[in-house]
């Protein structure tokens, strides 16, 4: 696909891995509809790339529905490239030491995390199929995001995990389905990268944790992120499969 002209939608887009993205692909010609939880974040984005910006509770169905109407509507034209990147990385373990369960968490995990995807490939699937074909025969791409954490999650990840690992499982399954329209779907698992979460940690932390990293011996840069996502956009033939972004890195048990 041609990403010049093309309309892309990215949640979490007011920072982190969908901040970089919605750069990346405005910087690549693409009309881009930033959607974030946090609105003001989401237009200041929106506004430095010349792009569109909503605020959007992925949780909530009926508002992913209006985002993706209203993105629609601003460019006049459906989206054909569409990236999740909205997520939550709560922790904690199944029984903690002091007894207390983690139900809560794991709701609200899979809530943001699962559903809050399924929420955004549904009505952009939904949107894409109004779209004609392309040169390449493809009306769209949806990019998910799922994560290292999906094949060897942490100590206190069990949530965390099971969102992204459904992320992962669901794709050759939607890009099978979706395959007669012509809609892609590929998710990407990144590894460790420089975002908010991350910076959040002690210097000497975050060393701990880049020593387990084979080469680059670093954290990865967002920039490295939106690069494969239009990387995935560009390349028709890469479907149903979920793509380590990790610099080989096996994340430990703790």
């Amino acid at each position: 696909m041609n990403i010049d002209g093309q309309v892309a939608l990215v949640t979490g887009g007011a920072s982190g891995l969908g901040a970089a993205t919605a750069r990346h692909l405005a910087s690549l010609g693409a009309k881009v509809a930033v959607l974030d939880h946090d609105g003001d974040k989401a237009a200041q984005v929106a506004d430095e790339i010349g792009g569109f910006s909503q605020r959007c509770d992925i949780t909530d169905e009926t508002a992913v529905a209006d985002a993706v109407a209203a993105a629609k509507a601003r460019f006049d034209q459906p989206p054909r490239i569409v990236v999740n990147c909205a997520g939550v990385g709560l922790a904690a373990r199944i029984v903690g030491r002091d007894g207390k369960v983690s139900t809560d968490i794991f709701r609200k995990v899979i809530a943001v995390n699962l559903f809050g995807t399924y929420h955004l490939m549904t009505y952009a699937v939904q949107a894409m199929m109004d779209a004609a074909p392309l040169e390449t025969g493809e009306r769209g791409v949806i990019i998910n995001t799922a994560s290292a954490a999906y094949e060897d999650g942490q100590i206190g990840q069990t949530a965390y995990a099971a969102s992204k690992g459904a992320i992962a499982a669901m794709c050759l399954p939607a890009a099978r389905e979706l395959a007669r329209p012509g809609i892609r779907v590929v998710a990407i698992a990144p590894g460790l990268f420089h975002t908010p979460m991350m910076e959040s940690l002690p210097e000497e932390t975050t060393q701990e944790i880049v020593k387990n990293i084979p080469f680059p011996h670093r954290l990865g840069d967002p920039a490295e992120f939106a690069q494969m996502v239009a990387d995935v956009a560009r390349n028709a033939y890469l479907n149903g499969t979920v793509i380590r972004l990790d610099g080989a890195v096996r994340l430990p048990p703790r």
